[in-house]
């Protein structure tokens, strides 16, 4: 198995860091610190990816190696669509993390951010065959707003990019069959939130379901729910971000550096 991305030979920029850049790096660290907090980690694994403004697809993503406690602004690496690093690198790149990330925002234009996980819950919901259900509060909200993509095993080859793409179509909120959730936006605020609601509906389906026969949700409930639901509302999700990078600051601010 290729864990480890193989760069192409070539001289690194030495450009100077803009500011676009500098404040991407900022709320991205922080959204590693959040999912710290929340539990949503995976030793060294899992991948939050943040594409930086300009005319050429590039994104920050986490250096391979280090837990989420410990990503900063600055130790973020930047890298093109074929995994290169933009800047010179102290850390490699995952391969697995590479794949999946660069396929959706290479492909989607509105695909700012990019979150995946393994969480327990999560994991769970991906390995049954009916899927997430829309018969909690939490589902309610993603009821039709969630695409599926049949395992192929673990994500390193390229030609799964386009499969993943199209399994994917317009919807922000994907669940990888036996692997895990994942989630985009057009900013980081905006792809949390669709993540956080669907990590809830897992967390209660799988209780539910452990504690007797679920009572369904009237279909014609449903529309309303989506359109009225904390991922539909920007300021909402703004809001909700803003609140636990607060908390990550109260904690340990060390993320900005």
């Amino acid at each position: 198995m290729t864990i480890y991305m193989q760069s192409a030979v070539r001289p690194l920029e030495a450009a100077p860091m803009a500011e676009a850049e500098r404040k991407a790096r900022v709320e991205l660290a922080a959204a590693y610190r959040i999912f710290n907090m929340l539990g949503w980690v995976e030793m060294i694994f899992n991948h939050i990816t943040v594409r930086v403004p300009g005319p050429e697809v590039r994104f920050l993503i986490n250096p391979f190696g280090l837990h989420y406690s410990e990503i900063t602004a600055s130790n973020l690496l930047l890298i093109d669509t074929d995994g290169n690093p933009v800047r010179e690198a102290k850390h490699p790149v995952n391969r697995a993390g590479f794949v999946i990330h660069s396929a959706i925002h290479g492909a989607i234009d509105g695909a700012h951010c990019v979150m995946h996980t393994h969480t327990t819950s999560g994991v769970a919901v991906a390995c049954l065959k009916s899927g997430l259900s829309s018969d909690n509060f939490y589902g309610a909200m993603l009821h039709g707003q969630v695409a599926y993509h049949e395992f192929e095993g673990i994500t390193v080859e390229e030609g799964e990019r386009a499969r993943l793409v199209r399994s994917i179509g317009a919807k922000q909120a994907l669940i990888l069959r036996n692997h895990g959730l994942l989630a985009w936006g057009p900013s980081v605020p905006e792809a949390f939130m669709v993540l956080w609601t669907l990590q809830r509906a897992c967390d209660v389906q799988i209780a539910a379901s452990a504690a007797g026969q679920v009572n369904p949700i009237r279909p014609e409930v449903f529309e309303q729910t989506v359109r009225e639901g904390g991922p539909a509302e920007k300021r909402t999700c703004e809001d909700v971000f803003a609140a636990l990078q607060r908390q990550v600051d109260a904690r340990d601010p060390s993320y900005r550096d």
